[in-house]
């Protein structure tokens, strides 16, 4: 009778999010394959992802990054974070972030390195993006280069995708006229699936294509009910969750964790990035739910562009295990039923 009990909740969730729109509730329980799980983000979202993967490569070993610099690089400063982690003068001084990535692993602030070892990441930036200089990415892929050199690391994957030419976007399948340009709701018709190219390199090539549409449900979610200890993390009242038909009926699922850039949240481009950025429907094909939280806008503390943190907007200990944000983060996989031991 078990089976019947799980196929039935499986029904519920698909018919109870058909109006997702209309409705916010709890995350939803899934049966979660814990060495299916990643994250990745744009810009912002890909200093997000950095952060969580090197606070919790137990959870993250693997990540995407769009657009992103190395972990650790502001330093917990606004003018470094505008200066040399987005148009990198001076450059970031790749052999010192390491050196702090180290030593907070050492001392428990991070997670520790050597759960990387089975890691993927994977590194996409633009040729003609201005916002976020080349030199900066590249900086990126140096830190994770110099990781892998450590004791015990150098079974980690990192791929460097940085010849394309395209803005300050995410890559979309559909060609048009703004691949070149950085503008709202920054999906670039590039005519290259970015969100294809990170499922294969964070899950694997797949000997499937995805399908013109996603075929799960998109379902929103109570941020507020996540909150750490009760400590707001400056999130949105409401998040995104993407779930395959497949991994609603109780079917082991990996997880994605999809951080949007700045000035790309539900608040300012509607439901574009949680739609129509291609991850869905690579979730379907890969059978990986989509977490998609949301920040929110504020000018006190001053993030007027509802960038993730990643310079110190929300305390001094942003980027490691006790970052609010990074533990709102750990809050929504444990609910969502990913076991989290630390």
């Amino acid at each position: 009778m078990r089976w019947i009990k799980t196929v039935c909740l499986g029904l519920m969730l698909i018919a109870g999010v058909a109006h997702a729109d209309d409705a916010v509730r709890p995350l939803p329980k899934l049966k979660l394959d814990s060495s299916r799980v990643a994250v990745a983000g744009l810009s912002s979202g890909a200093y997000m992802a950095t952060q969580m993967q090197i606070a919790y490569p137990e959870l993250f070993p693997s990540a995407a990054l769009v657009a992103g610099g190395p972990y650790g690089c502001a330093g917990g400063k606004l003018q470094v974070a505008l200066s040399t982690c987005m148009k990198g003068a001076p450059a970031p001084d790749v052999a010192a972030l390491v050196t702090v990535a180290k030593q907070r692993a050492a001392s428990g602030q991070t997670g520790p390195l050597t759960d990387l070892a089975h890691g993927r990441v994977y590194m996409l930036h633009g040729t003609e993006d201005a916002l976020v200089a080349p030199v900066v990415a590249e900086a990126a892929a140096h830190f994770y280069d110099a990781l892998r050199s450590e004791p015990g690391l150098s079974g980690l994957q990192v791929t460097d995708d940085g010849q394309r030419a395209f803005a300050h976007n995410l890559p979309i399948a559909a060609s048009g006229d703004d691949c070149g340009k950085s503008v709202s709701p920054y999906l670039g018709h590039c005519g290259f699936d970015a969100a294809g190219a990170i499922f294969e390199h964070l899950f694997g090539p797949s000997a499937h294509a995805a399908a013109a549409d996603a075929r799960g449900q998109l379902i929103r979610f109570d941020q507020d009910a996540l909150r750490p200890g009760g400590v707001d993390a400056l999130l949105a009242t409401t998040g995104y969750l993407y779930v395959p038909a497949e991994c609603a009926t109780g079917k082991p699922c990996g997880l994605l964790v999809a951080f949007h850039g700045c000035k790309q949240n539900v608040d300012a481009v509607g439901e574009a990035f949680v739609r129509d950025a291609g991850f869905n429907r690579w979730a379907d094909v890969y059978h990986v739910a989509i977490l998609y939280p949301q920040t929110r806008a504020s000018f006190a503390p001053l993030n007027p562009q509802a960038c993730w943190d990643w310079w110190g907007y929300s305390g001094a200990n942003y980027d490691t295990r006790q970052g609010v944000q990074l533990r709102w983060v750990v809050n929504a996989v444990k609910a969502l039923g990913l076991p989290v031991v630390h």
